[in-house]
């Protein structure tokens, strides 16, 4: 009997336990079908450089397959319940997804699945992380709020060695036998992205990284002038790499111990949105709900500033034109960008966390919230209010020649740059009397 196998954020065939798992499960003859069903809610809520990267990633999916992966669209309740009766399956395999969306989602999904005949059962297997989220708790079974403890607790806990899949683990059910369902052609959309998508191209830069940047990746990823980053994000994002994969090639130097500090960032962001999923548009720290912040007019058009990248203040507009541009920004300048938001021109962390996440190619849900909240000081483990990026001495420090700054803002140092749209010192001063208040 079948199975179907339904990729969401994990597209890639390497190192995908959920493949494995439906090419071997309960009454299965290693027949099955791999499918995307388009969901009009995501799309409607991704910018237009995420949906070009996952249609690119569905591409390499869909070509690496030799064109067996149905592609449809609808909700996911009727899609998946419908094709699985078609085909026989006798079960749906999947990724675990611990987004606060995906939850309800996927609990739609085996509901629907289990109203059909005896019932088919959703069974997820494997996660987009090292460690799934609820898996590394304190002694007394809570949940961890600080990083660093968090850290040592994952490193202890570890992880499973990379799942043994390809192209060749399950034998593939060709679409087009499958009667009623027409498969149908990944959409195009008119958005640049500066990085190749899917599978075969982030593996492809992985390897490139460790053999050229990963020993120097502790002293260079702070610098945007430099190309010391693994621009591994928007991969990980869509799971066209898995990080098992990549923790396999990390060793014990410096650099590479410093890299996988990050990925335990983004283990810790999604236990924290997946414990308190209030925390992907609300304070993690409820105190925080009653800080004065600018709304209006006058706010909006010092937002606009902002994101045009015409503050007057080089690093600052050189990482929002990066953006505006490449679907991209630094992840020094993404804390330096937000400071000045939050606490120069005292605007709310979610309308940049949403300009963020329509630009960016790795727009994240978990990720990008909760670093918008670490500038904001407003979430787990979060950066003291009273810290402020001064955005001039950050760009002497990341940026000493402005080989950044030259790249992104050329007319900077004649008379087309602006004046700077605030005065640095009073705004820190004002963020601070805000602070005070709530205290």
């Amino acid at each position: 009997m079948p199975t179907l196998l339904w990729f969401r954020r994990d597209l890639r065939l390497h190192d995908l336990p959920a493949a494995l798992e439906a090419a071997k499960g309960d009454g299965a003859d290693g027949d099955v079908l791999a499918c995307f069903v388009m969901d009009p809610r995501l799309h409607q809520s991704s910018g237009q450089r995420r949906l070009r990267y996952l249609y690119d990633a569905l591409t390499d999916l869909r070509a690496v397959l030799d064109g067996r992966l149905l592609v449809i669209t609808g909700r996911p309740e009727d899609r998946i319940p419908d094709l699985a009766n078609r085909i026989g399956a006798t079960s749906v395999h999947v990724s675990e997804d611990f987004t606060p969306f995906g939850v309800r989602r996927d609990t739609a999904v085996r509901e629907a699945l289990a109203a059909i005949g005896d019932g088919i059962p959703l069974e997820a297997s494997g996660s987009p992380y090292l460690v799934s989220p609820g898996r590394v708790t304190k002694d007394d079974g809570t949940p961890y709020k600080v990083f660093s403890p968090f850290f040592t607790a994952w490193k202890q806990h570890g992880w499973r060695t990379p799942a043994k899949t390809g192209p060749k683990t399950a034998s593939w059910i060709d679409p087009s036998s499958v009667k009623g369902v027409t498969n149908e052609e990944i959409p195009t959309v008119d958005a640049e992205i500066d990085i190749p998508a899917g599978e075969t191209a982030a593996r492809k830069a992985w390897k490139k990284f460790i053999a050229d940047r990963v020993a120097g990746y502790a002293d260079d990823r702070n610098r945007p002038d430099v190309d010391g980053i693994s621009r591994m994000s928007a991969h990980l994002k869509f799971g066209a790499i898995h990080p098992r994969t990549m923790a396999a090639d990390l060793g014990s130097g410096e650099g590479a111990q410093a890299y996988l500090r990050e990925l335990a960032f983004r283990d810790f962001y999604a236990g924290v949105l997946n414990e308190w999923p209030h925390s992907v548009w609300w304070n993690w720290n409820r105190s925080f709900d009653a800080i004065e912040v600018d709304e209006g007019p006058e706010a909006e058009k010092r937002f606009e500033t902002w994101k045009a990248g015409r503050t007057g203040f080089p690093i600052v507009d050189a990482g929002m034109r990066q953006l505006s541009e490449s679907g991209f920004m630094h992840n020094r300048v993404r804390m330096i960008t937000a400071s000045f938001l939050v606490k120069d021109l005292h605007l709310p962390w979610q309308w940049g966390a949403r300009w963020f996440l329509d630009q960016l190619v790795d727009g994240d849900m978990a990720n990008n919230q909760h670093g918008w909240q670490w500038t904001a000081g407003c979430g787990t483990d979060a950066a003291p209010f009273f810290r402020v990026f001064n955005p001039n001495t950050q760009g002497d420090k990341f940026d000493p020649e402005g080989a950044y700054v030259r790249q992104w803002v050329p007319e900077y140092g004649t008379d087309d740059y602006p004046e700077p749209m605030v005065d640095h010192k009073a705004e820190r001063l004002e963020a601070l009397r805000r602070y005070e208040q709530i205290r």
